[in-house]
């Protein structure tokens, strides 16, 4: 029997390599032929290491409607010509542009996972109607709509993107074997805040993820950690992520100097997810200030091993942080509120640890990648079936 032909579609490779390595892996030994598509980039080789070939699609993430065009082609060149089973999109550009080229080359299967629907509350009505067209014209290309939070299904049937048969709650994970704070010993903690020159009994507060101003909130953070530098004059900022290159609302590392804290900052870059445990460990909190989320993967590594996150009380934040239990919720753009709430833990050294331990519980129970690609594996079956296509017996043998 010949394998049936998988491939993911992201825009960039890092999504690739930082969000599906392990599902891609997963299904690969499930018995499935599995391939990536996405732009050119390093993080790429990663899929190549594991077996999984990549195929470079040049995409840009921001609206160019000739290179959109172009690289429409290219999707559909390259899936006409592969003859893939199923195309599975992610990530706004590249969820549009492949499940349109995918139908378009009939692919059999088309199945799209939202990680986050870029409309949004304070977004200009006439742009987020547009958005909203974009979502439904793609769905229209779609088997399934697979949604990271359950707050993305409402708005997909309340502004009619697509029908309630063809969505499903998917969930987000981790790998809960990486991100476990009980593997994470002293001697680390102490090695890691000596090799950051943080003394021991220093507070840290974290930020991890791309430095976008506006989508990532980085601009509120820095701002609110400004007031929190002037009530804790000892406290570290560890940043770990990339300016968001290509995007209108990047922010580098010299903005810190704009806020007079740049002393306090320590700046790292993207880090490999091996190196995030012990830079997790040396924290006392995690802050996102996100406009929107799927289920941000950051604040679930964090509850993972203990750390309370304050996250703006946005869709998919609201799935990840349970006020009081694993963190605070606190309004979107209210950076006086961000301020506080980072205070609040710093200062409450008990309210931390109950919050570190319920974000544990919490993790072990909702956060597990392993249930996730599980409920991926079962759609792909269920779609498979419908179609008379065979699924591989591994899959069928765990059913």
């Amino acid at each position: 029997m010949n394998q049936i032909k998988i491939v993911h579609v992201t825009t960039v490779a890092q999504s690739l390599q930082g969000l599906l390595l392990n599902q891609m892996k997963t299904l690969q030994s499930a018995g499935y032929h599995v391939s990536g598509i996405s732009s050119p980039g390093a993080k790429a080789s990663s899929l190549e290491q594991a077996g999984i070939r990549h195929i470079a699609v040049p995409m840009s993430r921001q609206v160019t409607p000739i290179l959109d065009a172009v690289a429409l082609a290219r999707l559909y060149d390259v899936m006409r010509r592969e003859r893939f089973t199923i195309v599975h999109t992610h990530t706004p550009k590249a969820g549009l542009l492949g499940q349109v080229a995918a139908r378009l080359a009939r692919v059999p299967i088309v199945i799209n996972t939202v990680h986050g629907y870029y409309m949004h509350d304070r977004m200009h009505p006439l742009a987020r109607r547009f958005y909203i067209a974009l979502e439904k014209m793609a769905a229209r290309c779609s088997d399934m709509i697979l949604s990271q939070n359950r707050e993305d299904i409402e708005i997909a049937v309340s502004q009619g993107i697509c029908s309630p048969r063809r969505l499903a709650h998917l969930g987000n994970g981790i790998d809960l074997s990486l991100f476990d704070v009980n593997r994470m010993g002293a001697d680390v903690v102490r090695d890691t805040r000596a090799q950051l020159g943080i003394p021991c009994d220093v507070k840290v507060v974290g930020f991890v993820g791309r430095l976008a101003g506006k989508r990532k909130g980085f601009t509120d953070f820095l701002v609110a950690c400004r007031a929190v530098a002037d009530e804790y004059p000892g406290v570290r900022f560890l940043i770990v992520g990339d300016a968001d290159v290509g995007k209108a609302d990047a922010v580098g590392s010299a903005a810190a100097q704009d806020y007079g804290i740049a002393e306090q900052c320590i700046f790292l870059g993207s880090r490999p997810n091996t190196d995030l445990p012990a830079l997790y460990s040396v924290m006392d909190v995690l802050v996102l200030p996100s406009l929107f989320e799927g289920i941000p993967r950051v604040v679930m590594e964090a509850a993972a091993m203990g750390i309370p996150a304050v996250v703006t009380d946005v869709k998919g934040n609201r799935e990840a942080v349970e006020h009081g239990r694993n963190g605070l919720l606190v309004p979107l753009g209210d950076t006086k509120a961000l301020a506080q709430a980072i205070l609040r833990i710093l200062m409450n050294s008990e309210e931390a640890r109950r919050m570190g331990i319920g974000g544990h519980h919490l993790a072990q129970d909702r956060f597990d990648e392993r249930k996730v690609f599980a409920r991926v594996l079962e759609q792909y079956a269920r779609l498979l079936q419908e179609r008379n296509l065979c699924v591989p017996t591994s899959v069928v043998d765990t059913e």
